[in-house]
């Protein structure tokens, strides 16, 4: 067996989407039939443009071959992605031009590497698995402003049932996605295998109890766009909240330059905005925070999804303080304990919800055991191998 594995995201990359394809890699690789080959293709640390980190262009490991493409410099814009991605499809494409694949894998979130993996999968008249972490489509019609999503919702559209329509099974990392996909898809195979907690946050010596300071450390890390809305809501909640907390911000993004112009017109001086870091100085910031801090934008779309970020914070045994809603709030309510949820962008509300919690560390057993990363790649690779299962992945 010869199977295409296409992730725009991949080790030593930084993102949920990267984290995900590298340990369903090695999870595959370890499980292949005898005599098979993986060809990964992906593209050089690329996910935020301040951080930098040297990785081979072509790396062999055992059964697996990995090929990263050197994306033009970009900043994470919607017309740059789109160069960028056509730069990362032709590369794909003279790769794919010269193989014969059994199978076409794709971890899709900007849905168009999963566009991509059912046009090589046409071509070569293969089997199309595609892993859909983002429902894209909801996703700009709620972010973007309507000169672009007037002609950009029905060409996606058309583009995501071109993907969906060629496979022959579809995994969704939220079950809150369930509706939207039954609906247009009915005679789509679907599983829901969710994101994961990878072994470094499961193996971690996290601290039994929190340090007391003058401060209480709230931290956020990860990324800083439209999606994430952290200039509408932390600016106003850490004036709210005074002297007594300190927000700690860890990323970048498009959005992170008028958040520093919120905070600098408020005046501040309790928010602290730090560029992105690699994970082992991520578990060091993660034991010296009080609360980890989520908040995603006040979008119909956002409703649907569930954040990966959740389950890296619930390791911890951290309080965590989760600004969401729909699908992602009943999560949290439901599977993890010691955790606040306030309404999107409800400054408010998120006020009030802080005081709720616990400043006790709490270890979440029961949480760890289901959703560890292991377990979930375990029951993505036996739904590639065997995509007709009956296994759905439920969690």
């Amino acid at each position: 067996m010869k199977i295409l594995f296409l992730s725009y995201y991949f080790e030593p990359d930084l993102s949920a989407g990267s984290f995900r394809a590298t340990a369903l890699i090695k999870e595959l690789s370890e499980r292949l039939p005898k005599n098979s080959e993986v060809d990964v293709i992906t593209t050089q640390p690329n996910r935020y443009h301040t951080f930098k980190s040297d990785s081979l262009a072509i790396e062999k490991r055992e059964n697996i071959s990995i090929h990263r493409v050197q994306l033009p410099n970009h900043k994470n814009g919607f017309f740059d992605q789109a160069l960028t991605f056509r730069h990362y499809a032709s590369y794909v494409k003279k790769i794919a031009k010269k193989n014969r694949y059994n199978m076409v894998v794709a971890t899709s979130s900007r849905l168009m590497t999963a566009v991509l993996a059912s046009y090589i999968a046409r071509k070569q008249k293969s089997k199309l698995y595609l892993d859909i972490r983002d429902i894209f489509v909801d996703t700009i019609s709620g972010v973007f402003p309507l000169y672009i999503t007037a002609w950009a919702v029905p060409i996606f559209g058309a583009l995501e049932k071109y993907a969906i329509k060629k496979a022959d099974h579809v995994n969704l990392v939220s079950e809150g996605f369930k509706t939207y996909f039954d609906e247009r898809y009915p005679t789509a195979t679907f599983s829901y295998y969710t994101n994961g907690i990878d072994d470094v946050f499961m193996n971690y010596q996290w601290p039994t109890n929190l340090e007391e300071n003058s401060e209480r450390i709230i931290l956020y890390a990860g990324n800083m766009g439209d999606g994430q809305g952290l200039h509408l809501i932390v600016p106003e909640l850490a004036q709210s909240l005074g002297k007594r907390y300190k927000f700690r911000l860890i990323g970048d993004g498009g959005k992170r330059s008028l958040l520093v112009s919120k905070i600098n017109e408020l005046e501040l001086d309790n928010v602290e905005i730090l560029p992105p870091v690699k994970r082992e100085t991520l578990l060091t910031e993660y034991a010296k925070a009080h609360i980890l801090f989520l908040h995603l934008n006040d979008v119909p779309a956002f409703e649907r999804v569930l954040p990966s970020k959740l389950f890296e914070y619930a390791a911890t045994g951290k309080p965590i303080l989760a600004g969401v809603g729909g699908y992602a709030a009943k999560f949290v309510s439901s599977q993890i304990d010691n955790a606040a949820v306030f309404n999107p962008c409800n400054v408010q509300q998120a006020v009030q919800r802080i005081e709720l919690l616990s400043s006790e560390i709490q270890v979440r057993e029961r949480f760890l055991s289901k959703y560890s990363r292991k377990a979930i790649s375990r029951g993505l690779v036996s739904s590639i191998l065997q995509p007709n299962s009956s296994n759905n992945g439920l969690c």
